[in-house]
């Protein structure tokens, strides 16, 4: 109700002006650098200090303002930064300027090796330190609007691709890892890929775009600021360190320095995109040469993102908007017995603080008892027509692809960690999983529905600010997209942003997606399924898509494409993809569609009907490629092909049953559940009937 009632009272300031308000813009840098060593450091799991400085740390502001708004957004070279903090800073820095402290955004960059102002894990904040960054933060926004200029503002895009991964893959279901609780439930962590042989795949998108919001001068075009995002989770630099984010700040810096000679008060900040998921490594590839830096990643980065800066066309007519909104969040609290092991552990540990994995997530235990719940801080701008959203989390990239696809402007960055530091918000269906990003502490503590809840909130606060409905997201119809709609009895494409429902793009026959299941992964790309951007699928990790098809006859065709996940011999069959049993007698009939994992099976089709043998394809398919399947089951026969081959990898004789076939189908599974899939399907098409080749 709190979200609803602040959008309600504030709607009236959203609406822009009619008058052509003029934009302003001033931007900001202050050294926040500790002074007094040795210094706590946060972003591991015990705690650390530093005695040295190797690249400066910096907070870094830009104001905006028209006839009707005006804006701060602040970035600063931090692992994380408390809410508590932050609303102090924000106080102050209104009665200093003519901010309202509803329009000032604080976020942190992510670094790991900065000086810690907030407790995480097994790291306290430095309380010595804490005084003299609430300090800079202040004193960056009051040095910021007093620099305030007539300005025009502008867009930039482009993909990073090479520099961005997904870090959290999906484990093989008989090599389960164990929690600091004790229990086997990891069946997906950070870096699990380290050993290929033990993963089955990415858990979900990674985000490659990096973004370019630029100011200059109106009159003079003077570079003035440039705010930059970009989704990779950090480098690892040696502490005390600004990390890849102070340092393309820098260089973004010298280079406009370089290019024009006015532009000696440029200001550029890197702010920390939707990373929860994400690093630079990607486990698909041999590992990078450990000869590359942190100043060459830096640098490669700075050359993608002055191509995407020097395209850049400005408007000098934007007006602004912002909207905020403070969430309630519980936080999953331990059960009795797990906060009694907690209590033990932390009464043995005396004033101490943790040493190991074990006493980090004992003490957390407590903590979040004793805490129960927390408030949140959601913002939306609205620059033109250029969007930002936050949120005060370690968001995974899908969520900010969620934001960003849905937004009502298709130009929209989302900066993560800002106006607080609340920890991990992995989507529902990643808890399933388990794994670092869900285990309960303040690092990942909030409550399973806690994203969901703040992508909602966020599209709420974006469509107040732009005055105008999100937009709905469609992956569009390539060649084989559109044969499929045309002749398909029903056809998924699983697109879908997230579960349950598993939308049906031609007779409404929506199916369901079980606990186990991930999405937006990138889908098949090797036939014409979109018209130019990525295809997108479902990930199977344990979980089924089961539907009903109450009108399709025992004579029927399916076409899917697969990508399988299991290492060959890892056991007898991969995975089954397509399973329909026979109505009457379930464990004696039906069609089992798979894929054979050790043996002469290894990277076969198999075709199981009944409880018999299963038939063994002619061909073999390679781990982690994409397939298309095509199933024709007629009165008299069974055909099974692969990809483009006239060939059938099976044909087989059987009799017109007088039994119908169920009207129940199962994706990534069979209806006894057993050896599921592991891996991705994509462009899911039935066809009631026979079709041509």
């Amino acid at each position: 109700m709190r979200l609803v009632t602040c959008i309600l009272s504030c709607v009236g300031l959203f609406v822009p002006s009619v008058a052509l308000a003029e934009l302003m813009a001033g931007a900001a840098i202050i050294d926040i650098t500790p002074t007094q060593f040795p210094v706590i450091v946060n972003g591991g799991m015990v705690s650390n200090t530093a005695n040295t400085v190797k690249t400066r740390l910096n907070a870094r502001a830009i104001v905006l303002s028209d006839a009707n708004e005006r804006i701060a957004i602040v970035v600063a070279d931090s692992c994380m930064m408390p809410r508590d903090l932050l609303d102090e800073v924000k106080q102050l820095a209104s009665t200093r300027t003519k901010l309202r402290v509803d329009r000032i955004l604080i976020s942190a960059t992510h670094t790991h090796s900065a000086a810690a102002c907030m407790g995480a894990l097994g790291t306290d904040a430095d309380q010595n330190y804490v005084p003299l960054l609430r300090q800079k933060l202040v004193e960056v926004i009051v040095a910021a609007e007093a620099n305030l200029e007539q300005a025009e503002v502008g867009w930039g895009s482009v993909s990073a691709s090479e520099y961005t991964a997904v870090r959290r893959w999906v484990r093989r279901p008989d090599r389960v890892g164990v929690d600091p609780f004790g229990n086997p439930t990891v069946r997906a962590n950070m870096h699990a890929a380290r050993n290929l042989d033990d993963a089955i795949g990415p858990t979900g998108p990674e985000d490659p775009e990096l973004s370019i919001i630029s100011f200059r001068g109106n009159k003079d075009k003077r570079p003035l600021a440039a705010l930059a995002n970009f989704s990779m989770h950090y480098f690892s630099d040696t502490a005390i360190s600004a990390d890849y984010f102070g340092l393309f700040s820098n260089g973004l810096q010298a280079l406009m320095w370089e290019r024009d000679p006015r532009a000696k008060s440029f200001v550029a900040m890197m702010s920390h995109g939707c990373s929860g998921d994400i690093w630079r490594r990607d486990y698909f590839l041999p590992a990078p040469s450990p000869d590359v830096t942190i100043e060459d990643y830096s640098q490669d980065l700075l050359a993608i993102a002055s191509k995407a800066y020097d395209a850049i066309e400005y408007q000098s007519d934007a007006t602004l908007a912002m909207a905020e909104a403070r969430l309630s969040m519980r936080y999953r609290v331990p059960d009795a017995h797990r906060l009694e092991w907690g209590k033990r552990i932390v009464v043995e540990m005396g004033d101490r603080p943790p040493k190991n994995e074990t006493e980090v997530y004992a003490r957390e235990q407590v903590i979040l008892h004793e805490r129960q719940s927390t408030e949140i801080v959601l913002q939306a701008i609205r620059i033109g027509d250029i969007a930002i959203t936050t949120t005060p989390c370690e968001t995974y990239a899908l969520t900010g692809l969620k934001l960003k696809l849905q937004s009502p402007s298709t130009k929209t960055m989302v900066i993560e960690l800002a106006n607080g530091g609340d920890g991990y918000i992995p989507p529902p269906e990643q808890h399933q999983l388990g794994g670092y990003n869900t285990w309960a502490a303040r690092s990942a503590g909030l409550e399973v529905t806690a994203e969901p809840r703040i992508v909602a909130a966020d599209l709420q606060l974006l469509e107040q600010a732009f005055s105008k409905p999100r937009r709905k997201f469609e992956q569009t119809q390539g060649p084989a997209a559109k044969t499929n709609f045309e002749r398909a009895f029903a056809y998924w494409r699983l697109h879908d942003l997230s579960p349950p429902i598993a939308h049906e793009e031609v007779s409404h026959l929506d199916a369901t997606f079980e606990p186990g299941v991930l999405f937006f992964l990138e889908g098949d790309d090797t036939r014409q399924f979109t018209a130019g951007e990525t295809n997108r699928c479902a990930h199977f990790a344990g979980g089924r898509m089961r539907v009903d098809l109450p009108q399709l006859e025992s004579q029927f065709a399916l076409k899917l494409s697969f990508w399988n996940g299991m290492p060959d011999e890892a056991r007898e069959v991969a995975g089954w993809m397509f399973s329909r049993d026979h109505e009457s007698n379930i464990s004696a009939s039906g069609i089992h569609l798979g894929l054979g994992g050790q043996g002469e099976m290894a990277g076969r089709l198999i075709l199981q009907l009944g409880t018999g043998k299963p038939l063994v394809g002619k061909s073999v398919v390679k781990r982690w490629t994409w397939h298309q399947v095509q199933v024709e089951r007629s009165r008299s026969d069974i055909r099974v092909y692969l990809d483009a081959s006239e060939e059938p990898e099976f044909r087989l004789a059987v009799e017109d049953s007088k039994q119908s076939l169920s009207r129940q189908l199962f994706f990534g599974g069979r209806s006894d559940s057993t050896k599921n899939w592991e891996g991705r399907l994509d462009e899911i098409a039935v066809f009631d009937g026979l079709i041509e080749r």
